[in-house]
């Protein structure tokens, strides 16, 4: 696939940018980062950790290398405030509440949902690098729901790699508070208890989700009509007339959010404990959100051409 450049100077101008470093401090978050505790300790909030937690996501560093970062950046600012101490982080990060990101202003959600399997690491991982042993290496899954219009995260959970891909979909869809117009999932999703768990989110909600080359009707009272049409499509037409149809060609967006979380941020987990893991994940969907809207200006833009 070949793109023109609509405008080479603005589109140098972004390529620079990439490599600059530029960090904006609010004034609003800096009144709210500590407090004063008993014996002139400082007491840190819960936006202190939370920028600290994004810093490193953004950065892939250790919490002691973010310390010391936070720090010099607060130190060459002229700010009266500290940066939080990396035993401090790692224990508030258990059970840390996540600022939401601000709702698409572009009505009703259209949500892509995947999964994708992480590595967490640990002693195992120390031990096969010093010495050469083998060790069991522990993963878990991350489950995210994606807005196709601006790729931004909305909702993501953290589950052991045994739970199943469709288990997951009432926690994601419980964190959008948005109206939810379709939701588009693959195979790993279909069965009749996906679709009731959506229709009992909203009536209304569009599902495409792609049937397996096993599937059959399901001859049950409740089930569901939508698949029943996905079914009766792909049989009677083709399974690309089906794809076509539904728009199923979206789903192709998850898998470049899931690329851009394993490029930009990490593909494994560094905490300790589901807990801590699971405000990880949050953090680092906050961190893609963020990146998502500081993108390049609509100036610059490519025009697809014809191969």
């Amino acid at each position: 696939m070949k793109f023109k450049v609509q405008n080479w100077p603005k589109y140098k101008v972004g390529l620079r940018q990439r490599g600059s470093l530029t960090l904006w401090i609010e004034e609003a978050a800096l009144a709210r980062w500590q407090c004063v505790g008993s014996g002139e300790q400082a007491r840190y909030q819960d936006i202190a950790i939370e920028s600290y937690l994004i810093l490193r996501a953004a950065f892939k560093m250790a919490l002691r290398q973010t310390e010391g970062l936070m720090a010099s950046v607060l130190t060459l600012t002229n700010q009266t405030v500290s940066a939080p101490d990396h035993t401090t982080v790692s224990r508030r990060s258990v059970g840390l509440p996540i600022m939401k990101s601000a709702a698409a202003p572009n009505g009703p959600l259209h949500v892509l949902i995947d999964s994708t399997g992480l590595e967490v690491l640990g002693a195992g991982q120390w031990l096969e690098a010093k010495h050469g042993a083998r060790s069991r290496r522990t993963r878990c899954k991350l489950h995210l729901a994606v807005d196709t219009d601006s790729g931004m995260v909305d909702a993501r959970v953290l589950t052991d790699q045994q739970l199943d891909d469709a288990s997951p979909v009432r926690l994601l869809l419980d964190q959008i508070d948005q109206e939810i117009e379709k939701i588009i999932a693959d195979g790993a999703y279909d069965g009749a208890p996906t679709y009731q768990t959506i229709a009992q989110h909203g009536g209304n909600i569009k599902v495409v989700i792609a049937l397996r080359k096993t599937a059959f009707p399901v001859t049950a009272p409740c089930a569901p009509n939508q698949r029943h049409y996905h079914l009766e499509k792909i049989n009677t037409e083709s399974r690309l007339a089906w794809q076509t149809a539904t728009g199923y060609e979206q789903r192709a967006l998850a898998e470049t959010t899931m690329g851009r979380y394993k490029s930009l941020i990490c593909l494994q987990m560094h905490l300790r404990g589901l807990a801590a893991q699971q405000t990880e994940a949050a953090i680092r969907g906050a961190a893609i959100n963020r990146m998502l809207a500081a993108a390049r200006p609509s100036s610059v833009r490519s025009q697809k051409m014809a191969a």
